[in-house]
């Protein structure tokens, strides 16, 4: 399983916005140029979250973007499920994790996918974005861009 650009520049964006908010909306643009993405690929990757209700966004000259709950009830899957869809490593696991496959029952190798699948829940929803914030903080270099 590989997470896309899309999902590694969406995480980048999202602990960028936690870490500079300050109670405030960040401009696209800043966010772009810190974590060298484009603008127009960064507005692609933060539009599904914004419909997700994970940020917010604030109009006019002042506009940009916040995030829509504290960064400490935001996963890291919250944000890769909405990016990247099921975390699932097969597809006969996607949409719940239940299997979805006639070969299911005398699967040998189904044992190994659901555990990979159990992992790769519980990393990703132990993990918040405030953690990588302080992670990053931990680290003494606010180098967002390289860190993630």
């Amino acid at each position: 399983m590989r997470i896309s650009t899309k999902g590694r520049y969406g995480l980048r964006a999202m602990v960028d916005i936690a870490a500079h908010c300050d109670g405030g909306q960040i401009p696209i643009k800043e966010v772009a140029r810190r974590q060298d993405i484009s603008d127009n690929y960064l507005e692609q990757i933060i539009f599904p979250l914004k419909k997700a209700g994970i940020v917010k966004s604030v109009r006019g000259s002042q506009g940009g973007y916040l995030l829509a709950r504290p960064a400490r009830e935001i996963t890291v899957g919250d944000v890769l499920r909405v990016l990247e869809g099921d975390l699932a490593p097969v597809e006969c696991l996607a949409n719940g994790g239940e299997p979805s496959c006639e070969r299911a029952q005398n699967c040998a190798s189904l044992c190994v996918w659901k555990e990979l699948k159990d992992a790769i829940d519980r990393v990703v929803d132990s993990l918040t974005i405030q953690d990588l914030v302080d992670r990053a903080e931990q680290n003494a270099e606010l180098d967002f861009g390289n860190y993630i």
